[in-house]
């Protein structure tokens, strides 16, 4: 069976953020460059639910993993 793919926007939605494009390169721009030493659910700018998201999907390379690693390049670009 197919794992379910997600995009950037779908992402966003699920962090409670707003998910239009626009948004989303206007938070790519506030917050990158993300320090290369930080891990991406440590970044300050996250609750604590989002980041126990983000680092639950990566540690079980869940169905959202790929997207979320996308967000970290994109954060460290």
């Amino acid at each position: 069976m197919e794992k379910p793919v997600h995009d950037q926007q779908a992402l966003f939605k699920q962090l409670g953020l707003e998910a239009d494009q626009a948004s989303i390169d206007a938070f790519i721009k506030q917050h990158s460059p993300l320090a290369q030493d930080c891990k991406l659910a440590d970044a300050p700018f996250w609750d604590k639910a989002q980041a126990a998201f983000l680092r639950e999907e990566i540690l079980e390379d869940a169905d959202w993993a790929e997207v979320v690693d996308q967000l970290n390049l994109m954060l460290r670009g």
